[in-house]
């Protein structure tokens, strides 16, 4: 994900939001990409080939493509990729510290071994 951005709100507790979502293709519905639409939130989702193939085979009443960035799914994957080299560290993927700044102390620590090493 990007930037988060805050409106200004009167009353009440800040409301937050995403501006855009990358997800994978398990998240490829009608369902997912219509509440984003809504909620007025941009999304990186590729689509299913069968999904693809369905709306082709439909012609013009199968609709458009949904858009895709593929510069941006890029973008998710190499994150995706430094997530799971994180998670190799036991104490990363468990989280065995009980207070915030000590896991942060923990996950910079294994980043810095990762830079390290490569």
């Amino acid at each position: 994900m990007e930037k988060i951005r805050v409106p200004r709100a009167t009353t009440g507790r800040p409301r937050t939001k995403p501006d855009s979502v990358s997800a994978d293709k398990g998240y490829s519905n009608r369902r997912t990409r219509r509440y984003l639409r809504r909620r007025g939130i941009r999304h990186v989702i590729p689509e299913k080939a069968d999904q693809a193939a369905n709306r082709i085979r439909r012609g013009k009443a199968g609709g458009r493509p949904p858009g895709f960035d593929k510069e941006r799914y890029k973008k998710r994957n190499t994150v995706e990729r430094a997530i799971n080299k994180l998670k190799t560290f036991r104490a990363v993927a468990t989280r065995f510290d009980k207070r915030g700044y000590v896991h942060l102390g923990t996950v910079t620590t294994a980043a810095l071994i990762i830079w390290l090493r490569s």
